[in-house]
């Protein structure tokens, strides 16, 4: 490969990598490595970025240095981008053997005696920035052989260096469709009925969100990766505020169930959304698909909220919502997961189960919603055991608003 085409690859290498220098801790422990197997003083790891930059991203030394990770300084000033240009080898036992570097500060400003260096290139052939060691005393004892080690630990590098990037061009893939969606208004909402299941009339309606792709994934797919890219939160917020744009349809006898996860509830933001909305029959579930780190922080948190809405605690018998969430948040109403509600009337355990349930809503002062009721058999036996409410397509679908509305009014 040129000179010229080298150089051109520079570019493309700064597109991919993101703005914050690498942190890996494995590579840390792959400089710190190489650099005692070859007996030298430092090790670092660069990389090329915008205007015409080498940035150390990481450095393994004993020696107190002028210059650790996210230093930049022209690529030009640096052995590297002189290496990688073919200007200098990749194996420097003395300086003084090149008149080139006599021509470079840091030649004498560090000073350089010994480099040993490799360029770091992608899978794609990339230049991506370099793998160094030197001493600042000369170092004959070194040959290709030592090279030949240093590359192999580059290898190790690269791989890690890959592996960031692509998380990191995913976040940003993530990023640019949350941020679409939001700016086009992509979220619906739907409602699905809930219902007394003695009198089978409709008491509430559950909001869900609905996205573009829902034919191909289901809602927690965007939730997820909005968490993943740390803006789970303010995904779920905007769904809360869309749901809560429906309250004034809904006939206010029946009541308003939005989801949140306690994430949303403790960032505080909840209860200025509640507040804006004032008075009305809403029911906040709290959802949870994480183990809670702090329930007091979080019980907390649901005081101010309970001023504005009743507590349910969704999908009790699966996942993280369990006794801590029962016995802690003291909740108005419980959701039994259709795990514990699906095919009740022939299993013995679950009837076990949801019958002590009853029991410990009434001792606690909550009520029961059964989720996911599809056969009247499973409603008879939810009923005999004492449940109250419940939700499923035995009774309704998750349905535009406009037609949830109907629905109400209708029966």
């Amino acid at each position: 490969m040129t000179m010229l085409a080298q150089s051109m690859l520079v570019p493309a290498a700064a597109s991919r990598i993101p703005a914050e220098p690498l942190q890996n801790g494995s590579i840390d422990r792959i400089l710190h490595a190489v650099r005692v197997h070859l007996g030298t003083e430092i090790a670092f790891v660069s990389r090329y970025v915008e205007n015409n930059e080498k940035e150390l991203t990481h450095v393994d030394s004993d020696l107190d240095l002028p210059m650790g990770p996210g230093f930049r300084d022209p690529r030009e000033n640096s052995y590297c981008w002189h290496i990688a240009e073919g200007r200098l080898p990749e194996l420097i036992q003395d300086p003084a053997d090149h008149p080139f570097t006599s021509t470079m500060a840091i030649t004498e400003f560090l000073p350089v005696g010994c480099h040993l260096n490799t360029p770091l290139r992608l899978s794609d052939g990339t230049l991506y920035g370099s793998f160094c060691c030197l001493s600042r005393n000369p170092d004959r004892t070194m040959t290709q052989r030592d090279v030949d080690v240093l590359r192999a630990f580059a290898t190790l590098a690269v791989e890690q260096i890959e592996e960031h990037l692509e998380k990191d061009q995913r976040a940003n893939r993530l990023d640019a469709r949350i941020s679409k969606l939001i700016d086009s208004s992509g979220m619906q909402i739907v409602q699905q009925p809930i219902h007394s299941i003695r009198g089978g009339k409709p008491v509430g309606v559950e909001c869900l969100a609905r996205f573009p792709d829902a034919m191909m994934r289901g809602p927690d797919k965007w939730f997820d990766e909005a968490a993943e890219i740390g803006r789970g939160v303010e995904l779920e917020l905007l769904a809360v505020q869309c749901a809560l744009a429906s309250v004034d349809l809904i006939p206010s006898e029946f009541y308003v169930s939005v989801n949140a996860s306690p994430e949303a509830i403790m960032s505080g933001a909840l209860e200025a959304i509640l507040e804006k909305v004032g008075p009305r029959n809403l029911v906040i579930e709290v959802t949870e698909h994480q183990q809670v780190g702090d329930f007091a922080a979080l019980r907390k948190a649901l005081e101010p909220i309970s001023r504005y809405a009743r507590i349910a605690i969704d999908d009790v018998g699966s996942g993280y919502a369990g006794l801590r969430h029962l016995v802690d948040l003291s909740p108005d109403l419980l959701k039994l997961d259709m795990s514990l509600t699906r095919d009740i009337h022939e299993d013995v355990a679950r009837r076990a189960l949801v019958g002590a349930m009853v029991r410990f809503a009434e001792a606690i002062g909550s009520k029961l919603i059964a989720e996911g009721i599809e056969y009247a058999a499973e409603a008879n036996v939810l009923q005999d055991l004492g449940v109250e409410y419940g939700q499923g397509y035995l009774y309704a679908k998750p349905m535009p608003i406009p037609e949830a509305v109907r629905y109400l009014k209708k029966n």
